[in-house]
């Protein structure tokens, strides 16, 4: 046999030793960096009741919000006193279906009847927490689309 037939019947493949039974402690939580796609904007859900936020700043002060609107590349906040557009915060919330903590880029505030309103812009998220956040939002979709359908029904019923 040649040596090159001999190299190409050699097969490679990653693996881990390791004592752990956990797999979480071998393989770390991937980060996953939303993209906004220019051609479909995300979808974006209101929640019904008051979603309580939690933004930590970069100098390490923290920041009571109430979280007004999310999507999966963003969302917007409800604070007392704007940030600064550009600056990179941490914004955490409670959900149904888990916590959510990502990295953000704050972008335009925009002042509605005395309302700060901080948009922002997430620039990383953990895998776990994308998870989440993507149930919230299919969620939250999936019973806005079946209330407008039973009201579209319902007015359809009427006629």
């Amino acid at each position: 046999m040649s040596p090159i037939a001999t190299y190409s019947r050699i097969r490679t493949a990653a693996s881990v030793i390791s004592r752990s039974k956990r797999r979480s402690d071998i393989l770390p939580a991937m980060t996953h960096f939303p993209q906004a796609n220019p051609q479909r904007r995300a979808t974006r859900v209101q929640f019904d009741s008051t979603i309580p936020a939690l933004v930590k700043l970069e100098d390490g002060q923290r920041a009571k919000a109430k979280l007004q609107t999310i999507s999966l590349t963003g969302g917007c906040l409800q604070l007392v006193k704007a940030l600064h557009q550009g600056d990179l915060v941490e914004v955490a919330f409670q959900t149904q279906s888990g916590p959510v903590q990502g990295m953000a880029e704050v972008l335009t505030p925009r002042k509605t009847n005395g309302e700060i309103l901080q948009p922002f812009r997430f620039i990383a998220l953990d895998d776990d927490d994308h998870h989440v956040l993507s149930k919230v939002v299919d969620s939250v979709s999936d019973q806005s689309f079946l209330g407008i359908r039973s009201t579209m029904a319902s007015l359809a019923k009427s006629y």
